[in-house]
């Protein structure tokens, strides 16, 4: 069996990069996002990228940095409301956007990792996000179909991982992390700890290693993306 262990983000991603590739890319705000590997994508040079996330990080940090460098084509997103570079790009022409709402982009890439090429939902019927989408009904309720996702590329985090590729996500950073690393063609995954075959318990493991390419050890900034407190009294 292939070594599944690299050095670094940079090696991880050696020959997986091109331009106009599409990436899929975990997290939930500013949380489990795959920051090393971003970072390592925007130093490969890849441009005209079609990013699959549910959000575009913020202006200096995430896929923020992406969106500085004007490598993002298109964003396939969710939430998209904490970047002003995102906006000003959007407003000016400059960059595509496909909104789903959040269940619908969870389970498109859930489909795409599944095999499934479609499927119906009564979410976003009779509203914008149904223009030009097929309309069935079933039991009397209107539904609209929406594709399953497939990227050429998934860049994943995750709390621990082993040298197979075996992966256990924390809280929050769970979201889209397990179901991206499904959909992509190729996954790539950092893990704030890597540990030996056989020290992770098996009933705690949320994606098996057989859906994992490549993996890395990374640090992590751990950033809050908007400090709440509440007055001392």
């Amino acid at each position: 069996m292939a070594e599944k262990v690299y050095r670094d983000a940079t090696a991880a991603l050696e020959g997986l990069t091109q331009d106009g590739m599409t990436v899929m890319s975990g997290g939930f705000g500013l949380c489990g996002i795959p920051e090393t590997l971003i970072l390592a994508l925007r130093e490969s040079g890849a441009k005209d990228l079609t990013v699959i996330s549910n959000n575009a990080g913020v202006d200096d940090f995430g896929l923020g940095l992406l969106l500085q460098t004007r490598q993002i084509k298109k964003m396939i997103s969710s939430y998209v409301g904490e970047n002003a570079t995102f906006e000003k790009q959007y407003l000016s022409g400059d960059l595509e956007l496909e909104f789903n709402p959040q269940g619908t982009l969870a389970e498109r890439i859930r489909a795409g990792g599944a095999g499934i090429p479609a499927f119906f939902t009564k979410t976003g019927v009779g509203t914008l996000v149904a223009e030009g989408k097929e309309e069935r009904e079933f039991g009397g309720e209107r539904y609209i179909m929406e594709t399953g996702l497939v990227a050429d590329l998934s860049i994943v985090r995750a709390w621990k991982g082993d040298r197979e590729g075996n992966l256990v996500f924390r809280k929050t950073a769970r979201n889209f992390n397990p179901m991206m690393a499904t959909a992509g063609k190729v996954c790539v995954v950092e893990v704030e700890e890597l540990v030996e075959v056989g020290s992770l318990d098996p009933d705690h493991i949320h994606t098996p290693g057989i859906f994992v390419d490549r993996i890395i050890e990374a640090e992590q900034e751990k950033r809050i993306e908007q400090r709440t407190v509440r007055e001392r009294a």
